[in-house]
């Protein structure tokens, strides 16, 4: 396969106030744009797009809730974190009928692996600083699950399957990439992307979202049709105990700019604990999500005495409620069950404002177990850029997937479709 590879200077991150890592910023100044030719046409990528593309770029992404805009604000927000590119896809004709959004990342392979083996690859690391850290190139956004855009011609995305099989190992080995992750990919894009495993990729469970049908009247018909009597009793006391104490209001809003001071530092409360730390998002991304998706974006803040006690940023579309992030204040978060109160709020508004599911991101699966959800699976398909290496990896990575070492996921009645 011919490649081509230009070399002019790039301006485009500095210009935006961003810092790279010394990796990404070395590929972005000595390897952009890289050309490659395909049997299907060419594949370019590019690190901003063009005026010219802008309408095939918006179509890709416009039935999904995290649209182009959201890729966009995640680019200018957390560029300082990943190295953001777009794949131009060109037909043999050279239309560009997709373009593909990708990052390129270092990240490391054990991160859900159980604490013995974290502890013992510190030691290792003493030494040898990189090991199984690797620089990826993934397919997918830095803040949320992946989707492959729609191609123009088709409305579909088996072209556009077909083409990254072919384009991303050359893209990669230009880019300085060891390997190739489509990120957090919805089960339902297993058949457009099922040539991968033909091409050497491995699918492995990531950790998985979950959902909820909102098929109840209120909230008080879903304690008693969907939970058993244990968690309702258990519930039931959890908010009589929080209405016992000092009152909470709830606040909707669609834009956070006048709110962020308050309520980013309890979002940063919650990214602390977490073991699994992708991203960390800034206060310019919740500020551009409500400013630039004013039509889907949604925030619910909670007061006690007038103090932001928790946060919780969505978006809403095509009658799901996408609840990503949440922000508590641990000061009185667990004293007054603050996570099953924005849960109970959060819900009742998604019934009075006419939404049929509910979506909460990834991780906390014991609360969302007992209240009884569903996982929503999502898969990694990796696979090296090393050819005589990638047999061997196929074989290892199944013992590096996170959900591995999740007991807590296992118990969900639809956990086996999980692979």
């Amino acid at each position: 396969m011919h490649k081509e590879i230009y070399l002019p200077p790039s301006a485009t991150y500095s210009d935006i106030g961003l810092q790279l890592d010394a990796g990404a910023q070395k590929v972005a100044e000595s390897a952009a744009p890289i050309s490659v030719a395909t049997s299907f046409g060419r594949a370019i990528v590019v690190e901003r797009i063009s005026e010219a593309d802008a309408e095939a770029w918006a179509a890709g992404l416009q039935h999904e809730a995290n649209d182009h805009r959201y890729y966009e604000l995640t680019h200018d927000s957390l560029g300082h974190q990943f190295d953001h590119r777009y794949l131009i896809l060109k037909d043999q004709t050279g239309t560009t009928r997709a373009i593909q959004p990708f990052l390129v990342v270092k990240q490391d392979l054990v991160t859900g692996m159980p604490e013995p083996v974290r502890r013992l690859l510190t030691r290792i690391r003493q030494r040898f600083p990189s090991a199984l850290v690797m620089r990826m190139l993934m397919i997918g956004c830095s803040a949320g699950e992946g989707h492959l855009v729609r191609d123009r011609t088709t409305g579909g995305v088996e072209w556009v399957a077909q083409a990254l099989r072919e384009a991303l190992h050359p893209v990669a080995n230009a880019l300085g990439a060891r390997m190739v992750v489509f990120k957090d990919f919805p089960r339902s894009y297993r058949t457009p992307l099922r040539h991968l495993l033909k091409a050497g990729y491995a699918r492995v469970p990531s950790m998985p979202g979950s959902k909820l049908e909102l098929d109840f009247q209120d909230f008080e018909e879903y304690l008693t049709k969907k939970l058993s009597h244990k968690t309702r009793k258990n519930l039931r006391q959890k908010y009589r105990k929080a209405a016992a104490g000092a009152e909470l209001k709830m606040e909707v809003v669609s834009d956070i700019a006048p709110y962020i001071d308050e309520v980013f530092p309890l979002y940063q409360q919650v990214l602390e604990r977490s073991r699994y730390k992708f991203e960390e998002l800034t206060k310019s991304y919740f500020v551009h999500l409500g400013r630039r998706m004013n039509d889907r974006a949604i925030f619910f803040i909670w007061r006690e005495n007038g103090r932001a006690v928790a946060f919780s940023s969505c978006v809403c579309h095509e009658g799901i409620l996408r609840d990503h992030y949440i922000g508590l204040d641990y000061g009185v978060a667990l004293e007054h069950h603050l996570y099953f109160v924005t849960f109970r709020d959060i819900v009742a508004w998604a019934l009075a404002n006419g939404f049929k599911n509910y979506y909460s991101a990834p991780l906390n699966y014991e609360p969302k177990y007992h209240l009884r959800h569903d996982l929503a699976p999502l898969d990694l398909y990796v696979r090296t850029t090393w050819r005589w290496l990638n047999p061997l990896f196929r074989v290892i990575v199944p013992y590096l997937e996170p959900t591995r070492y999740d007991p807590m996921i296992r118990r969900f009645a639809n956990a086996h479709e999980l692979w």
